[in-house]
């Protein structure tokens, strides 16, 4: 028998996610909880294809159609997701997967079609684009094991932050987040997202998902909202305060994730994406003797004949980037709800 392909129903829901748990390289962007987050909080239209055999799930493909007036009509897997793509059970799943997804951009007349892989075995084939990679740490041994895994200058940093009498603590209180986090991305030049979608990720989520708050003497100045999903630690959003730099509130924050996490019994800590350009992430996340490599995005073009490049480090934002970076935090927070939207 071949794969069926059809658009997820909600009957196949449980059955699409208990895929997604059990296959090694599923992620919490391809649950449908994501989904449900991206749907609700941006409007943006669900075309997931999942493809069956006698009514077993052999692979999955979580894609939305969005319209912007920045790219036109794409479809992407996955919105404000760093990891997406397809997961199959073997080649065959995958070729099916391929198949529909060429025909269905093809139906809805798009510009491209944008596959945000992870690992190299999701790739099909497509134009690859190399501006992207991501960090993961091993978690293991003891506590002081661990922190000589990381090298001198960070761990004197670590140090230096666990005696300037800084806390860590999981809070449901999200405004000290929001203070911090809308704050950094305005320093960033990038637009607000809109209030109700870190709630709604937290209520979706359940015990996958918390926000860790680090305090120094009860004021908040680091916040981070993280995944932990299928033994990994995955910092997602999150930001510390300026005014609290000589503190090092993110060295520990970090710290505080690895030394929680290998406590807890889990296996990696993973930093998420970085543009490859040698911007203050990257430098970041490069300085804890992490294993970097490249996430291997593909488009498939359409309609359009260039690949496009909605990055921040595309020249031709810069002018916006530079003048959204003066604008008062209240304005920045009213119209970035409004703006995030065209850069998914």
């Amino acid at each position: 028998m071949s794969c069926e392909v059809r658009f997820l129903t909600p009957d196949a829901e449980d059955r699409w996610n208990a895929f997604v748990h059990s296959h090694p390289l599923g992620s919490p962007f391809h649950l449908t909880q994501w989904r449900d987050c991206i749907a609700e909080t941006f409007g943006y239209r669900p075309c997931y294809l999942i493809a069956e055999e006698a009514g077993q799930v052999r692979g999955v493909l979580p894609l939305f159609a969005v319209r912007t007036p920045l790219a036109g009509k794409i479809l992407l897997s996955t919105p404000f997701a760093v990891y997406g793509g397809i997961l199959a059970a073997d080649e065959a799943a995958k070729a099916a997967l391929k198949e529909r997804l060429e025909a269905l951009a093809r139906e809805e007349e798009v510009q491209y079609v944008e596959l945000r892989n992870a690992w190299e075995p999701q790739c099909l084939g497509f134009d690859r684009v190399n501006r992207y990679v991501t960090f993961t740490h091993e978690l293991g041994g003891t506590e002081e094991e661990l922190l000589y895994t990381i090298p001198k200058k960070t761990r004197n940093l670590i140090r230096k932050s666990l005696k300037c009498n800084l806390t860590a603590h999981r809070t449901e209180d999200l405004e000290p987040f929001y203070r911090i986090y809308f704050t950094n991305l305005r320093r960033l030049g990038t637009p607000a997202f809109p209030r109700d979608y870190f709630p709604r990720i937290l209520r979706a989520f359940g015990s996958m998902v918390y926000v860790l708050e680090v305090r120094h003497e009860g004021r908040p100045v680091a916040v981070m909202l993280t995944f932990e999903y299928k033994g990994a630690v995955m910092p997602y959003y999150g930001a510390s305060d300026r005014n609290a730099h000589h503190l090092a509130p993110n060295n520990f924050l970090y710290w505080e994730l690895m030394r929680s996490g290998l406590e807890r019994g889990l296996r990696v800590l993973d930093f998420g994406r970085s543009k490859k350009i040698d911007d203050g992430v990257f430098f970041f996340k490069s300085q804890w003797g992490s294993q970097m490599r490249e996430l291997p995005y593909e488009f498939l073009l359409v309609n359009r004949r260039t690949l496009p490049n909605l990055s921040p480090t595309n020249p031709k934002f810069r002018l916006f980037i530079e003048a959204w970076k003066r604008l008062p935090l209240w304005l920045t927070n009213r119209l970035g709800p409004f703006l995030v939207k065209w850069v998914p």
